[in-house]
């Protein structure tokens, strides 16, 4: 970085240089003391003395005060003492960390590109004006963030294939040493969107959001009220969230993060600064741009009524604590519950059939659809549960969706998409992950969700018969077996080509088949891509389909 570059002074009590003491002892960062840094983030103080002790090999390079300093450490001690030399540019500063994690302590010592980009990419959005650079040597790649736009801009990323109903609403106040930052829009889609920061580190929650939740929901009601458009109807806060796309970031001296894994932010003085700050400049804005709070309030208005006609239906889908009885009737259920269950859901009435026979009863089960469900990126909840496929989907996974998510009541351990290899059976399966990632977004975060993998081909020479699961893969077997003749190749079209015996050995049997796990790395990103492939707009798409277009490497016309 090109910042002051960590001091190199003694440290008068421990007598090394607040360098080698910030590498090497817990808790020795600048942000434990208030007169250092205003606000830091972190959530335990044990970032670069943690890394330096889990790292083969760690190189510091320091420039400040016209100097340049270095110094070595392996395995976290120092090898070599700080040395140091004249900078040819005495203005230079800043701090370059290299470094290499120990492969005795680490399984893996690769870094994910994407992950690192992802993180980047949001810190550049939270400090507008600052340029960020990863570079993957190994494959070249390499990417820069620079955003001047900041949280507005972060909210045009978010909203990337939406329509938006207006411009995107900012403010950044500072009240009792809190410094609150807000972005807000909304949009035509059904779902909400709201990122929480505090000290620019992603949150789970906490009394920042409650804050923002709640002012948002008394102002939306207040205005309504006032203007005339909110009569009898009190508008709750799944309503006044439909389509919202919000950033809310807080900066403050002393984060309290809570929760198992320190994600939620707990100051309790947060939410009374966030919900003042919100109220007003929202009530401004509303006074100031009518047009766009009726906007506004007429799509919020719309959710109330179609949460209305959903009660009923949702009633029926709620997290079960039903009997057996209540499952869908084509679903072929397994004995066992627990780590080894698995549900198939398997495109077709045909391919339903062989799965059923070719299954072993004891620990999988399998739910047969009928053509291609709904896509739920263009419909309101209350029309996604008049879908007969996704009622049974619902019912048979039994953990509830949205909000009523119950993890604790998942009947099935995997869940896994059996489509056929063709064009219309990816559809199915962007079909399916839509509505996961849509209605239980954690059945994918906590890897529940797989692919099955089909072969494309089945060789045959004598009594031998080898399974392609790839083009690439297929070539190779063909000039394995040479050109002595008799051999008979055949092209899987569909599931319901295999009889019950080769769907078990290709596709389902756990000791010979192939599954793809469905992850969720980058959620801004994912969020985007789903609006921007499944949404209503279609010129998104488009753009899409022309930039990408050179990646394409399985072509089906």
């Amino acid at each position: 970085d090109n910042g002051r570059g960590i001091p190199v002074d003694i440290h008068e009590k421990y007598g090394v240089s607040a360098l080698e003491l910030v590498l090497t002892k817990l808790h020795a960062g600048g942000k434990f003391d208030s007169k250092i840094y205003k606000v830091a983030g972190g959530l335990h103080g044990v970032g670069i003395s943690v890394v330096n002790a889990l790292s083969e090999w760690l190189e510091v390079e320091v420039r400040r005060d016209g100097r340049c300093y270095f110094q070595r450490y392996e395995r976290g001690k120092p090898v070599c003492k700080l040395v140091s030399e004249t900078l040819p540019i005495p203005t230079e500063t800043g701090t370059k960390i290299r470094f290499k994690p120990d492969a005795e302590i680490f399984q893996s010592t690769d870094f994910d590109f994407g992950t690192i980009a992802s993180r980047l990419r949001e810190l550049a959005f939270l400090n507008r004006g600052v340029t960020l650079q990863i570079f993957e040597e190994k494959s070249g790649r390499g990417e820069t963030f620079r955003y001047d736009g900041g949280i507005v801009a972060f909210l045009e990323f978010l909203n990337e294939g939406k329509t938006p109903l207006h411009k995107p609403i900012y403010f950044r106040k500072e009240k009792d040493g809190v410094i609150v930052e807000v972005g807000i829009q909304y949009t035509t889609a059904y779902e909400e969107n709201i990122l929480t920061f505090a000290n620019n580190i992603r949150t789970e929650g906490g009394t920042h959001l409650i804050g923002f939740k709640s002012a948002l929901t008394r102002i939306i009601n207040d205005y309504g009220k006032k203007s005339g458009m909110l009569k009898r109807l009190t508008l709750s806060g799944d309503d006044v969230r439909e389509g919202l796309t919000a950033v809310v970031s807080v900066l403050l001296r002393e984060p309290q993060f809570e929760g198992q894994t320190k994600t939620r932010l707990g100051n309790s003085e947060v939410k009374g600064i966030v919900e003042s700050i919100v109220w007003e400049n929202l009530s401004e804005f509303f006074e100031e741009h009518p047009e766009d709070a009726a906007r506004i309030i007429e799509k919020a208005i719309k959710a109330a009524r179609a949460r209305e006609a959903a009660r009923r239906a949702r009633e029926l889908v709620r997290g079960r604590e039903a009997s057996l009885d209540l499952l869908p009737g084509k679903l072929a259920d397994c004995i066992e519950r627990g780590e080894r269950a698995e549900l198939f859901i398997v495109e077709g009435e045909s391919a339903g059939g062989s799965a059923k026979q070719a299954r072993d009863k004891n620990f999988q089960a399998i739910l047969p659809i009928r053509g291609k469900i709904l896509n739920v990126e263009k419909a309101r909840l209350d029309k996604i549960l008049k879908n007969a496929e996704i009622r049974a989907l619902i019912t048979a996974l039994g953990t509830g969706i949205k909000n009523e998510f119950s993890k604790e009541k998942l009947r099935y351990n995997k869940v896994i998409i059996m489509s056929d290899a063709d064009v219309d059976g990816a559809h199915i399966r962007t079909l399916l992950l839509t509505f996961f990632y849509r209605y239980m977004p954690d059945l994918v975060k906590d890897g529940h969700v797989y692919i099955a993998m089909p072969p494309l081909y089945a060789v045959r020479k004598g009594n031998k018969t080898l399974y392609a699961y790839s083009e690439e893969e297929y070539q190779r077997i063909l000039e394995a077996l040479g050109d002595g003749g008799g051999v008979r190749v055949q092209r899987y079209k569909g599931l319901g080509e295999m009889n019950p015996e080769q769907l078990w050995e290709t596709t389902m049997n756990p000791e010979t088949r192939f599954l793809k796990r469905v992850t969720l790395r980058d959620a801004e990103e994912a969020d985007m891509i789903f609006s921007v492939l499944m949404g209503e707009d279609v010129e998104p798409r488009r753009k899409f389909i022309q930039e990408h277009a050179k990646e394409v490497r399985n072509l089906d016309i």
